[in-house]
């Protein structure tokens, strides 16, 4: 059952909200009204007036309640990505170029043990609020420093994940901080980017995958 404080998932028409529950708020689309103290002890599915109420998903969490500054890792991607790169509880994971959290979420919400690094402070303070928001900072690791700079040990990490502008000066030393054999995800926009990271690449990895996700809704 809902009680005061837990998040909601509330759906009128088309329109989705992701509010904290407090018996003292409302919620107005046109002409209808949702107490939220009417919300309490009502359980997920369950319907008042014209709103239905849902237990959030992390991919609700992501899109509805992350604050952001930069251009996140959508769902549909970020979740491909943890499953590609082998992010499930037991493994280490490196992440830098943190913005605001959504692909250290997914992440950290998998069991992995994340360490992630962003240069700059304000992204780094609030990718640290974002999940602390919505308790899913669980065995995340923060460091406000560029990766460049970074201690790390020789073949200390599981898989990586890079999101940064230009991934190709932290080449050599992403390949040298992960076990022999273990897999990486550079996110890029371009496919120009893409023909040079495959250029600087070649002779540290092998086996190279390119790949676009595109999602299409019905109505």
């Amino acid at each position: 059952m809902f009680r005061e404080g837990d998040w909601v998932l509330i759906v009128h028409g088309e329109r989705k909200f992701l509010r904290r529950i407090d018996p003292k708020d409302s919620i107005n689309v046109r002409k209808d009204v949702l107490r939220f103290r009417d919300v309490i002890g009502k359980e997920g599915g369950d319907r008042v007036g014209n709103f239905y109420l849902f237990k959030p998903t992390l991919e609700d969490i992501i899109l509805y309640g992350f604050k952001r500054e930069t251009q996140i890792v959508y769902p549909k991607d970020s979740f491909y990505i943890a499953l590609k790169i082998g992010a499930v509880r037991g493994k280490r994971v490196l992440e830098f170029g943190t913005g605001s959290g959504a692909m250290c979420a997914v992440l950290a919400s998998a069991g992995s043990e994340v360490h992630t690094f962003e240069i700059r402070e304000r992204f780094f303070k609030l990718a640290k609020k974002n999940l602390e928001r919505f308790g899913l900072e669980g065995e995340v690791h923060f460091y406000r420093e560029d990766f460049a700079t970074a201690e790390v040990k020789v073949e200390e990490f599981d898989c990586a994940f890079v999101d940064v502008r230009d991934p190709l000066p932290y080449l050599e030393k992403v390949y040298a901080c992960l076990k022999k054999g273990s897999p990486v995800c550079f996110l890029l926009p371009t496919t120009n980017q893409v023909a040079s990271l495959l250029a600087s690449a070649r002779g540290l990895f092998g086996d190279f995958e390119v790949k676009e996700i595109l999602v299409r809704e019905y109505n």
